[in-house]
């Protein structure tokens, strides 16, 4: 969840509120991240304490126990209104550990944080399940960063070094070098710019304009780094524009450009997913190969629900010139 769409109207505050709830092949989410553990596929999205379902066919969901029970005890230094409604998780697989990265922050400003828990397995049946918290990984300040941090992703470039690419609004999405250990930032610190769209220098740091972006998601295929990301505003059910774009390099720290050329620093994005007949704004999306099937997982607003945000899996596909397109339905 990102720090503007907090300011957009009551029917927004509802939802963010609502928690996370399933039944047979229909569930309710924000920002869908999923993994897969042995016969079993792990979701995390926005919930309170970061709401978790697990599936065997990827189609029927079981609610599983939140990560945090009660709120990390550093987050009220960040954020001193938060209430464990905790925002746009992200799971990985490393050297036998499970790192979920997530994101904190306080409204209507940019005094965010990116903290990172660890477990051993993702079976909470499993006598070993127990989440470590390992606190701030990367911290926002108010007058000193023109970025949130929020929106993680962990990827890991062809020499298996780590970098964290996230953020939104503002001066664009970032990545950063992580430590071997994934829990805090390489020395000397590595930056950069992934993607950003134009704002006028006349406004306040608190408008963001037309430069509405966030949700970075790295993703490593057919010899490219491919950088998806959404762009424009989210949960405002049918008058939500929220969609997915892409662009591709060679590198992972960029530059990022689109099937036109054009750099994501300057504007530029392929588009990928939007609105149709049967929801409204789509974004927030995550990649993954799953037994040699690519998937991208993302939320949208159901128009038969009244405009519920659910979750969609959808395949992906790679045309003649390598660019992603969603498998055709029958």
């Amino acid at each position: 969840m990102k720090l503007y769409k907090h300011l957009q109207n009551l029917s927004f505050f509802l939802t963010l509120l609502m928690t996370c709830f399933s039944s047979a092949q229909d569930i309710t989410v924000h920002d869908p991240v999923m993994i897969k553990q042995k016969d079993t596929y792990y979701l995390y999205c926005t919930g309170e304490g970061i709401s978790v379902f697990s599936s065997k066919d990827l189609k029927n969901w079981n609610k599983e126990p939140a990560i945090f029970k009660d709120k990390p005890l550093w987050v009220d230094s960040v954020a001193a209104d938060f209430k464990n409604h905790i925002w746009a998780p992200d799971i990985s697989f490393h050297n036998n550990i499970y790192y979920l990265y997530y994101s904190v922050s306080a409204f209507a400003k940019n005094t965010s944080a990116i903290g990172v828990a660890t477990n051993s397995t993702l079976n909470p049946s499993d006598t070993a399940y127990k989440w470590i918290d390992h606190g701030i990984v990367i911290q926002s300040v108010p007058n000193r960063d023109m970025w949130n941090a929020i929106d993680p992703n962990l990827a890991f470039d062809e020499n298996n070094t780590p970098w964290l690419a996230f953020g939104s609004f503002w001066d664009g999405l970032k990545m950063v070098k992580l430590n071997p250990d994934l829990l805090s930032k390489a020395q000397p610190e590595e930056w950069f710019t992934l993607a950003k769209r134009k704002r006028s220098a006349e406004l306040a740091d608190t408008n963001p304009g037309d430069a509405a972006l966030e949700a970075p998601f790295v993703y490593r295929k057919n010899g490219y780094y491919y950088l998806f990301l959404s762009w424009d505003y989210c949960c405002q059910g049918e008058k939500s524009t929220y969609k997915v774009v892409v662009g591709r390099s060679k590198n992972i720290t960029g530059p990022y450009a689109d099937k036109d050329g054009k750099a994501l620093n300057d504007g530029g994005g392929t588009l990928l997913i939007q609105g149709n007949k049967e929801w409204y704004g789509a974004g927030h999306n995550s990649t993954y190969t799953f037994d040699g099937l690519d998937y991208i997982v993302f939320h949208a607003y159901d128009v038969k629900q009244k405009g519920r945000p659910v979750l969609k899996i959808e395949q992906l596909k790679w045309d003649v010139d390598l660019w992603p397109v969603l498998e055709p339905k029958n």
